[in-house]
Formats: structure tokens, C-alpha cells, sequence
């Protein structure tokens, strides 16, 4: 079976959702899963195989999931000529709506939903052409009325009579709860610290685990090392700076726990392919496109 590995996205506490959209050519991400739920709309991609849990299906021209809490997913197909797949996705917080708030009456839809997306929810074609113009929209603003927005469409869905549940009642990550919550509490750790100068001893320390035990439990619960994952929320955080502000590059080494600059550039380039000057100049002459 393939690798499943986790993914730390690059929502923040400080968000309340975050919208991606995106024109590729390929599916190239690997199977994998994250704790916030995920809104996934793609369009020209048809012939292209979903995975969702133990779910594996073709997809049509257009299709819409929903995608719950920490169920590994992933979509793949053979890359096409031109850049003609068009992905939008959203991604919000588990806990963006709190138990208190799902159990009042008005929100007994939506509460219901949530509940069946913890076996992904794939909606119908009706669905998807009432909504579309929503998400559309949804990608062009990003002030109080996207919220609005973001409650409309959830409304809307959750009041749709056509969603299919796709993984089996019998499916589970694979992890078991206790291993699940003690790896959120070392990352939810490192998010919150990822500034400070963390070190895998710190951070064995926040499980009570010797060293060597804490290396082995983070590697097989995230797929990565202690380090490789400390970079990429480190990383995550550099690159929403150089998106989103006009931070010199040594301030946002900084500010992402790097006190060295030119490991900072070499591992950002690992990763990127680019350096973040670099990162930078293409996102804004993007943005001065579109």
C-alpha cells in the first residue's frame, strides 16, 4: 500500500478557512491527510481516479467532495498537455464550529454533515451547479463576507438530498485515537512555537518520551523526522510572510525560528525550487496578471 502521510497545512490558528485555486496539468500530490476538513471542487479532470479512504472511483468532468477530519485522500491521473484541470479547495478548522454552537436547532444540518464527512461526502451534479458560482466567488474575497459566504455554501450542502458517503462504516486511519491525539499535541506544540529555538529533546519532553522513543513515534505518525517536520511549519509560515507582507527575507528567517540565513535560503530552495526571493518575485508578477 502506499505511503499515507500527513499533511500540516498551511492554515493558521489566526484563520478561520483558507482557499486555494489552482490550473495544473497533473494530479501530483501523495495520498495523504490532515485534521482540518476539506472542500475539494475539480473541473476537466474527468477519467481521474479518487481515492478517499478505502473509496477508489473515476471521476466525472466536475465533482465536489467534502472530505473529513484526518481521512487519508488524494487524487492522481495522467498529466495532460495544457494546464486545463481547474482545483479549488478550502480548507477550515475542525473546530471552526464548536459543539456548543453545531447543537443549537438552525444548525442541525450542517452538524448532520459534518458528522457524514467523516466518511467523505461526494455531492451530484445539481448540486455542484448551484454552488459553483459560490466557491467561484469565494476565491475573490477574503474579508468578513467570505465567512458569510463560506456558511452559505456549507448551508447549502448540508441541505442537498444527493450526497453519497463514500469510504465503508468499517474504515479507520489506521492510527488509534491515542496516538492520533498525542502526535496533535506535539505538533499543535511546534505551531505554537515554531519561532523559538526547538530542539527534539524539548519536544520528546512534551510526551514524556526518551529520545529515541519520540523518533521513532513522529516518523511513524507523520511519515517525516522531527526536523522535516519543524521545517515545513517553519516553511509554511515563510512562505504565507513572503505572500502576504513585505518583510525583508533575513526578518522572516527570523521570525520562522532561522537564525541562519543561508540555511534558511538552501532549505527553502529544497523544497520550493526557488529561493524565497525568488518565490516572491513569481507570486507578485502572478498576482500582477491576473
Amino acid at each position: 500500500m502506499s505511503k499515507i502521510y500527513r499533511e500540516i497545512t498551511p492554515l493558521t490558528a489566526n484563520d478561520c478557512f483558507m482557499v486555494f485555486a489552482r490550473n495544473k496539468n497533473k494530479f501530483d500530490f501523495p495520498l495523504h491527510y490532515h485534521e482540518e476538513y476539506e472542500l475539494n471542487f475539480i473541473e476537466n479532470a474527468e477519467g481521474a481516479k479518487r481515492v478517499i479512504g478505502d473509496s477508489v472511483e473515476f471521476i466525472a468532468n466536475e465533482e465536489l467532495v467534502l472530505v473529513g477530519s484526518n481521512i487519508p485522500h488524494g487524487w492522481f491521473s495522467k498529466e495532460t498537455e495544457t494546464d486545463s484541470i481547474h482545483e479549488i479547495t478550502i480548507q477550515f478548522h475542525r473546530d471552526l464550529f464548536d459543539e456548543k454552537f453545531l447543537k443549537r436547532n438552525q444548525m442541525n444540518r450542517l452538524r448532520t454533515m459534518l458528522e457524514r464527512s467523516a466518511r467523505g461526502l461526494v455531492f451530484s451534479q445539481e448540486t455542484i451547479q448551484k454552488i459553483k458560482p459560490q466557491l467561484i466567488k469565494l476565491t475573490q474575497t477574503n474579508d468578513f463576507n467570505s465567512v458569510i459566504e463560506l456558511l452559505s455554501i456549507l448551508h447549502h450542502l448540508s441541505v442537498s438530498k444527493d450526497s453519497k458517503m463514500l469510504t465503508s462504516p468499517s474504515f479507520t486511519n489506521g492510527n488509534s485515537q491515542s496516538d492520533t491525539r498525542r502526535i496533535e499535541k506535539v505538533l499543535e506544540y511546534m505551531r505554537k512555537n515554531y519561532q523559538q529555538d526547538l530542539s527534539l529533546e524539548d519536544i520528546s519532553k512534551v510526551l514524556s518520551m526518551t529520545v529515541v522513543s519520540f523518533s521513532r513515534f513522529i516518523k511513524k505518525m507523520t511519515g517525516k523526522t522531527f526536523v522535516d517536520s519543524l521545517n515545513e511549519i517553519r516553511l509554511d509560515h515563510a512562505t504565507r510572510l513572503l505572500v502576504d507582507s513585505n518583510l525583508s527575507i533575513a526578518d522572516i528567517s527570523s521570525r520562522c525560528g532561522y537564525n541562519n540565513l543561508s540555511y534558511f535560503n538552501r532549505i527553502f530552495k529544497k523544497k520550493h525550487n526557488c529561493t524565497p526571493k525568488e518565490y516572491r518575485d513569481n507570486y507578485s508578477s502572478i498576482r500582477t496578471f491576473v
